[in-house]
């Protein structure tokens, strides 16, 4: 079974379409309008193996916020798609990344209730047209669409673009572990039978 999802979102402020493919090869064709996040999107889809397709039509003139956050709010949804009834997944994943002098932790649970933990001090600063916090911005919408539980901790960290690129690639990883078959485990993994 395919584990793909295709959407599209129009607002007054975004248009965009996505497409997802969990058991892909990382590869990655996007284009939001806001570089640095284009790059952030492109090794999300890297290191987790998601095949990823974003086409964003925001209001850039006002500022990216609308189409950064419009644009997890459909990964959410498209990951939440994608992964059906989440039948004979691992459900958790973690993963801990070295960025050179940064160093970020993220687990995800699949758990169908969204939550997100952020401890990461994120300097305040423009990265191209991307403002820092934006970077929780988006996490908080791909977990809260996607339904499930994030935690992100930054241990240690001063150059901001290393710590949002170490946040995107542990998030990748943990999604990826989490979202991968598990064959000793076909069914949901829940005592409830559901998630």
């Amino acid at each position: 079974m395919k584990r793909t999802a295709c959407l599209a979102r129009q607002t007054g402020e975004t248009k965009i379409e996505l497409t997802l493919h969990l058991d892909g090869t990382g590869i990655a064709d996007v284009q939001t309008g806001v570089g640095f996040f284009d790059h952030m999107l492109t090794l999300l889809a890297r290191h987790s193996l998601f095949d990823l397709r974003v086409r964003a039509d925001g209001d850039l003139h006002v500022e990216p916020h609308h189409t950064v956050e419009d644009v997890g709010i459909c990964l959410g949804q498209a990951l939440k798609q994608a992964l059906g009834d989440k039948s004979g997944i691992r459900r958790y994943g973690d993963a801990t990344v070295p960025m050179d002098e940064t160093l970020v932790t993220a687990a995800v649970d699949l758990s169908g209730r969204p939550f997100c933990v952020w401890k990461a001090d994120v300097p305040r600063e423009i990265l191209g047209t991307f403002g820092s916090p934006l970077a929780e911005e988006f996490w908080i919408a791909v977990s809260s669409a996607g339904a499930f539980a994030l935690h992100v901790v930054l241990h240690h960290g001063k150059n901001t673009h290393h710590i949002i690129e170490g946040i995107f690639k542990a998030c990748a990883r943990a999604l990826r572990a989490a979202a991968e078959s598990d064959p000793r485990s076909p069914g949901v993994p829940s005592t409830k039978g559901v998630l």
